[in-house]
């Protein structure tokens, strides 16, 4: 190579000289040539989030991209309510987010109630609200003890399990289901509270509180927990805004959005609680304002066995064949992963003409690009535990 060349091939770091000579192309450049990969997370059932897929555009160990590809589970449950009557239709509903069947079941029967202008009786709102917060405390005990499992944290699942199965055998005795409860009526529910039930509330509520505290010190003082979680997957709170989050991803960006406070249902406008939000909106933020919100659930549980009045559990004079009547109506509930809605149109039929679920899930699992665009692969289970999502919830 003759110094002439050798000047104009040098003389420029911003611009790359393609020199032919004795069959050998030479390429020089100001930096380091790289090729984006596309890598294939799933389809996948971690735990019991269901089965999900991610497709990532890697620049190295950096996330370009990322694509969440759902429909796997999708049963078409929406469909399905048109042909079926209200009580057969909540055994759909109980199903779609699975760890929190009897808040689905809330949200199904306000909305029949609301068309056919339904007046429940005051005992059964008081039970079906002290049901939902058990339900609610259930769902974020599954939550806070898998999410640091999958960070390598194994010790916390066993703790979150202990009192999980004293809920369950609590609700278990009442409802006589272990998980899908179907429960709740038209009208109020299947039968009243059993003998001995306000006093095992009362004792298992005791428990949870004075075993919260050892929890909240192992989990949120876990040293895995730190360096996994903190800034990383920060959610801003105009983008959590913009795709539509809600509950506990939307409280953890500093946005204290929650029907139960802004628009009470039940018998939530006759408790205290309050609504804990965030400051960083990043994953550690997300699992702090789980734990907290358990902590808000056991305060609405102890106001609820403090109120509760004799009286009927179900509104008399019921017809005992239930018709949706014409009409539209949309009733939002706030479910343990957030903003739960029923949208039900009906033609005076005994199966509503068209039923539309907002699933919490759904619009959660939407923002995952955002909040991985930037992200290191090690920090992908981090970011995508933190959101908190049930994958039936988001099919549906």
């Amino acid at each position: 190579m003759d110094t002439e060349r050798e000047r104009a091939l040098f003389s420029s770091q911003s611009e790359a000289w393609m020199l032919r000579g004795g069959g050998i192309d030479l390429v020089v450049d100001d930096g380091l040539r790289t090729e984006e990969m596309l890598l294939n997370i799933g389809p996948q059932h971690p735990s019991t989030h269901g089965v999900l897929r991610v497709v990532l555009e890697l620049d190295g160990e950096r996330i370009v991209r990322a694509e969440p590809v759902i429909g796997y589970m999708h049963r078409a449950a929406e469909k399905l309510a048109e042909f079926r009557d209200p009580l057969q239709v909540m055994v759909l509903m109980n199903r779609h987010d699975w760890i929190s069947a009897f808040n689905n079941e809330i949200g199904w029967v306000l909305a029949v109630e609301t068309m056919l202008g339904i007046e429940v009786p005051e005992r059964a709102q008081w039970i079906r609200t002290m049901l939902a917060e058990w339900n609610r405390i259930l769902n974020h005990l599954m939550f806070c003890g898998s999410y640091p499992l999958e960070l390598g944290a194994m010790t916390p699942v066993f703790y979150a399990f202990r009192e999980r199965e004293m809920i369950q055998a609590l609700l278990e005795s009442t409802t006589g289901a272990r998980m899908h409860h179907s429960f709740a009526r038209i009208g109020g529910l299947k039968d009243d509270l059993p003998r001995g039930f306000v006093r095992q509330s009362r004792e298992v509520l005791a428990w949870v509180r004075a075993k919260m505290g050892e929890f909240e010190d192992l989990v949120m003082g876990n040293e895995i927990i730190h360096a996994r979680t903190r800034n990383v997957g920060v959610l801003p709170p105009g983008v959590a805004v913009a795709y539509g989050c809600s509950g506990p991803v939307l409280q953890a960006s500093g946005v204290p959005m929650d029907p139960r406070r802004d628009e009470p249902y039940l018998k939530y406008g006759e408790v205290e609680f309050d609504v804990p939000v965030g400051t960083n909106g990043d994953s550690y933020d997300r699992l702090w304002v789980l734990v907290q919100r358990i902590y808000e659930s056991c305060r609405i549980i102890e106001q609820c066995l403090d109120k509760l009045p004799p009286g009927p559990f179900v509104a008399p004079k019921l017809p005992k064949k239930i018709k949706i009547p014409a009409g539209e109506v949309y009733v939002r509930t706030e479910n343990p992963l957030g903003l739960m809605g029923y949208y039900v149109v009906g033609d005076g039929g005994e199966a509503p003409y068209r039923l539309k679920m907002r699933t919490a899930s759904f619009s959660n699992v939407s923002v995952i690009p955002e909040l991985l665009r930037g992200a290191l692969v090690p920090d992908l289970v981090s970011v995508l535990g933190s959101v908190f999502f049930v994958v039936g919830d988001v099919d549906r």
